[in-house]
């Protein structure tokens, strides 16, 4: 049996922290599913399908990486794929006190599914989503904390 696992997220855009965590994933798991979310809280930059497709790009070298997209709960998403686990990755340990509700939340949901922190690189500690956007919206260096596909995804979205 395949062990298959959900990398879940909004991944509005993509960064070298989410592409460290997906690609150490994908040397523990067969498959792994980087699974874009809508977040209703959040006004994302990028479209579902932008991001999907620059994720697609990105991660072209690893083949048992698959792309998609879900609505609803995770758990369920998780389960209709045949995943057994979610890959969180964590930054610092203000990300596990929340990251920690989540996974208790989604264990009551459904305990035949876990979750695994990875954290992330120490050079990738501080860089989220939001300091990326925020840096290239004022025209700011941002080739260090993002592939270049993704550089220039967003140089277009902020011309």
């Amino acid at each position: 049996m395949a062990s298959i696992a959900v990398c879940p997220g909004s991944f509005d855009p993509i960064t070298n922290g989410h592409l460290d965590i997906i690609s150490r994933g994908a040397k523990v798991f067969d498959e792994v599913y980087v699974s874009v979310l809508n977040n209703s809280s959040k006004k994302p930059l990028f479209t579902v399908e932008e991001r999907m497709e620059l994720i697609r790009t990105v991660t072209k070298t690893i083949p048992n990486v698959k792309v998609d997209t879900f609505n609803g709960l995770m758990v369920e998403y998780a389960a209709s794929i045949n995943a057994n686990t979610v890959i969180r990755g964590l930054r610092a340990v203000s990300d596990f006190e929340y990251e920690m509700q989540i996974t208790s939340m989604n264990r009551l949901l459904n305990k035949k599914i876990e979750t695994l922190f990875m954290m992330t690189n120490n050079q990738y500690s501080f860089l989220s989503s939001s300091i990326v956007k925020e840096i290239a919206q004022y025209h700011g260096d941002i080739s260090e904390l993002v592939p270049p596909e993704v550089e220039q995804a967003l140089i277009a979205k902020f011309k």
